[in-house]
């Protein structure tokens, strides 16, 4: 347990007078960090101690933190702010019509007993049209196709596919060759997915006509000792942010001078959504990128990348909420703070041998650089006084930036990919 006593993290909806509920169980955590929800849209979160958590301790705390949201949600519905606050109505935004094909694709490797938990959360998805492909990647034994096979019985929407080739980007190729859906939709086997995920994802594509992707909100699922505590504060930019954002070229976004180029301000790979054919048209995933491969991430940050050098919008939509596990052990969490770094330097070694981003990321390296001393300080401020940072966190991602570059160039000559090639 972290020093703190452990932190539960659960959700808790305005509208409805059951308490909070959680991914997982309480388990005697001290400090409860609740999501705060109105007909499902993510307001915030409040920190408070765990045997205060009560709907009648929240609502006071909550209106006086999300006021001008929880009016604003209402008024858009056309409904009255008051006690108790009304059930969604027709013209809640988080209704959605189901008359769009959605693929979900969860990519997986040799951990039969975490996906398990997964796709039960994933049959529990209310979006209406929907196939759910597991890709089982260069598996060693059949224990992934008799868990699918197991679901698969009880639930036609699911499908068993392998790709024999190691490597997340493969994997997720392959689930796109496989896909029948308008929308694509990623998840990883670590992730429990909220029931209304897909719904949320179809959401923001319906924000603009030229949204080529939408990410959501990856919300900490338990926080039950140090590492976990520690990779919560580092992830911060894509698990505590509730309001809905657009990013394009030339958008309110590209006031950042990183721009594009920042890690962690579109999402992350376990919460994405494409439109199917302009994925197609990208050539997919990078396969010399990503978990797998030497480089052993990136894969995400150079696909969002190309969404908007291609002239399409990506869209962040909190609804689109999903839960992600954290590394609970430190060595876990150390391979993880490494794989950063080298997929960060992988993928700027790639944008430095392309022509058409070579200039972009050059002037940007000393901000970069500035950027990722910030972070630690940022991160470091984020941790309880009684949790320390653990040991060679920071290290491990310095010396994966360090690696990045002569492991891309190594896993791009493995895969066979040009340059600027998607796959």
């Amino acid at each position: 347990m972290t020093g703190s006593g452990g932190t539960w993290c659960c959700e808790w909806e305005l509208a409805d007078s059951s308490p909070p509920r959680g991914v997982t169980p309480s388990a005697g955590s001290r400090t409860a960090r609740v999501l705060v929800r109105l007909h499902g849209d993510p307001l915030g979160y409040l920190t408070l101690p765990s045997a205060e958590a009560a709907p009648e301790a929240l609502l006071p705390l909550a209106e006086a933190a999300f006021g001008e949201r929880i009016a604003a949600h209402l008024a858009e519905e056309g409904l009255v702010a008051s006690r108790p606050y009304p059930a969604a109505g027709a013209g809640c935004p988080n209704r959605v019509d189901g008359a769009e094909l959605v693929t979900v694709v969860v990519c997986t490797r040799g951990r039969a007993g975490q996906l398990a938990g997964c796709l039960g959360r994933l049959r529990e998805l209310t979006y209406p049209r929907l196939e759910i492909l597991v890709v089982d990647n260069a598996p060693s034994d059949d224990s992934t196709r008799r868990v699918v096979d197991a679901v698969a019985a009880a639930d036609p929407r699911f499908r068993y596919v392998v790709e024999p080739r190691p490597g997340l980007s493969r994997a997720r190729n392959r689930g796109l060759v496989e896909a029948r859906g308008r929308w694509l939709a990623y998840t990883d086997d670590d992730v429990s997915v909220d029931p209304r995920w897909v719904d949320g994802l179809v959401r923001g594509f319906r924000q603009s006509p030229d949204v080529g992707c939408v990410t959501g909100l990856v919300a900490t699922a338990e926080i039950s000792g140090a590492a976990e505590e520690y990779f919560d504060a580092r992830a911060a930019s894509w698990s505590t942010r509730c309001e809905p954002q657009l990013f394009a070229l030339g958008g309110a976004a590209a006031d950042d001078p990183l721009f594009p180029y920042s890690p962690g301000v579109f999402g992350t790979g376990a919460d994405m959504a494409f439109d199917r054919e302009h994925l197609l048209a990208l050539g997919g995933f990078d396969e010399a990128l990503g978990a797998g491969t030497l480089t052993r991430g990136g894969e995400d940050l150079d696909i969002f990348v190309r969404v908007l050098r291609a002239g399409r919008a990506i869209a962040y939509s909190p609804a689109a909420l999903v839960w992600h596990h954290h590394r609970a052990d430190d060595a876990g969490l150390l391979r993880q703070m490494f794989g950063y770094g080298t997929g960060l330097s992988a993928f700027m070694t790639k944008c430095l041998l392309q022509a058409g981003t070579r200039r972009e990321v050059l002037v940007r390296v000393p901000l970069g650089l500035r950027r990722m001393t910030a972070i630690r300080s940022t991160t470091e401020e984020r941790l309880t006084e009684a949790t320390a940072a653990p040991r060679g966190a920071m290290l491990q991602e310095l010396l994966g930036l360090l690696a990045g570059p002569v492991l891309y160039l190594r896993a791009r000559r493995a895969a066979r990919v040009a340059p600027g090639g998607g796959r």
